[in-house]
């Protein structure tokens, strides 16, 4: 499979992963071509616990499949299960 072309994407953190990272967003390049790709790379780059299984992830501020193809500007957000109180 050909090598996918670089693209930015703004990334927002919540909850446990926000803690994890130690910041709730950022801008960075990446070649991932898909929101499952993208959260694989952050999983192994920031030791996040979390499988993407347990997340629900927002593309452009809609939910969003994993599937979903990534473009240059998109925002992307990966929202853990939320414990209320």
């Amino acid at each position: 499979m050909p090598e996918s072309p670089e693209k930015t994407v703004h990334v927002q953190y919540f909850a446990v992963l926000r803690e994890e990272r130690g910041r709730d967003e950022e801008t960075l390049r990446t070649r991932a071509r898909t929101a499952r790709e993208l959260y694989g790379e952050l999983q192994r780059q920031y030791q996040f616990k979390l499988s993407s299984d347990s997340l629900r992830v927002a593309v452009n501020e809609q939910f969003s499949d994993w599937q979903s193809r990534l473009n240059s500007g998109d925002r992307v957000v990966f929202l853990p299960p939320v414990s209320g109180g």
